[in-house]
């Protein structure tokens, strides 16, 4: 039986007509009317239509048929095994799956998941350079001038020479370190037993036994386990340089964010770079909204125009792989939790 390819969030028409191309020994389904519609290009969410009893019953066909879906259904997720059980692999359309995953009930390797992790990691560094750059180059303070149209000579302080450390070396992590060793930054990153990294990273450290007061800047990169759930407390928070930089890219649950709005009001950390929070969305009158030298992205600085063109050069590696009965490529580990 050919494999069953199921699209269950928005792409591009061209990017669809091109893996159909490139791939013709699958059969592909792609009914953009059924689906979530986009609120902007790379939106794998969107918001539901109002389908028709017909249409409903269209798309549990689909997922009758469906041996491969790309991104989780969108309809009855939970009901994946009731609705979809042809199913064998699932390619998601996020890196750190690990907490819907386990929502959705995929929690013993009955059907496959494969993340996208490395597609968002160019974006993240991106982000994480842009903020650190903000504060490092007192952009706030230029900005202040300029509104006083004061003409205030001076001078700011630079990113070469400076310490990181990347909480998280995989993909995001490593492309951060690349980025900032670019920047004249030197990268550490944090390891589990004992693995050796080598470059973009300077050393290999455990992060229990890391001196978090060498560092002017900590970056956050980690999936969110229960072993990084709480990782960095109140304790670890305190104990970094004052005037260090810290920039969340993981989850929001990875950090003590009340520990960081005392912190940034009191003048010991010098800012804060935060794509996560802890809920998400962020609620009116959360302390975040209101803390000095915060930098705050609604998880969406990974969100930009080429997600998808990268998303289906990842998948059609991945079927290329299925078809010839290879590894595939960012295989999700529900034990692990990535």
């Amino acid at each position: 039986m050919r494999p069953q390819v199921l699209i269950c969030s928005y792409l591009q028409k061209e990017l669809v007509d091109k893996l159909i191309a490139d791939l013709p020994e699958i059969d592909v389904v792609y009914r953009a009317e059924l689906l979530p519609v986009p609120q902007f290009g790379a939106d794998h969410r969107g918001r539901q239509r109002d389908l028709r009893e017909s249409q409903i019953a269209e798309w549990r066909t689909h997922l009758a048929d469906a041996t491969i879906m790309f991104d989780f259904d969108w309809w009855q997720p939970k009901a994946w095994r009731e609705h979809s059980p042809n199913l064998e692999w699932i390619q998601a359309t996020q890196a750190g799956v690990g907490v819907r995953a386990e929502a959705l009930g995929h929690t013993e390797n009955q059907v496959r998941i494969t993340t996208a992790a490395g597609v968002h990691a160019k974006p993240l560094a991106e982000f994480a350079l842009a903020g650190l750059l903000y504060f490092v180059r007192e952009l706030p303070r230029l900005g202040s001038q300029k509104d006083q149209q004061r003409w205030a000579t001076g001078a700011s302080n630079t990113l070469y020479g400076q310490k990181a450390l990347i909480v998280g070396a995989g993909s995001i992590g490593s492309e951060v370190a690349r980025t900032l060793s670019f920047m004249g930054v030197r990268c550490d990153g944090t390891i589990r037993g004992t693995r050796v990294l080598g470059q973009p990273f300077e050393r290999s450290v455990a992060f229990q036994d890391c001196d978090l007061g060498e560092y002017d800047i900590v970056v956050l990169a980690c999936p969110l386990t229960e072993e990084t759930r709480g990782l960095f407390n109140r304790q670890r928070i305190s104990s970094m340089k004052v005037g260090a930089l810290l920039v969340n890219l993981a989850r929001g649950p990875v950090l003590d964010q009340e520990s960081v709005v005392e912190s940034l009001n009191a003048g010991r950390l010098g800012g804060a770079v935060l794509d996560v929070t802890d809920p998400e969305p962020l609620p009116a009158g959360h302390p975040l909204w209101d803390a000095p030298n915060l930098i705050l992205s609604p998880h969406t600085a990974a969100n930009v125009d080429a997600e998808n063109a990268r998303l289906m050069e990842l998948f059609t590696k991945n079927l290329r792989l299925y078809l010839s009965g290879g590894k595939l490529i960012n295989s999700y580990d529900p034990f692990l939790g990535y």
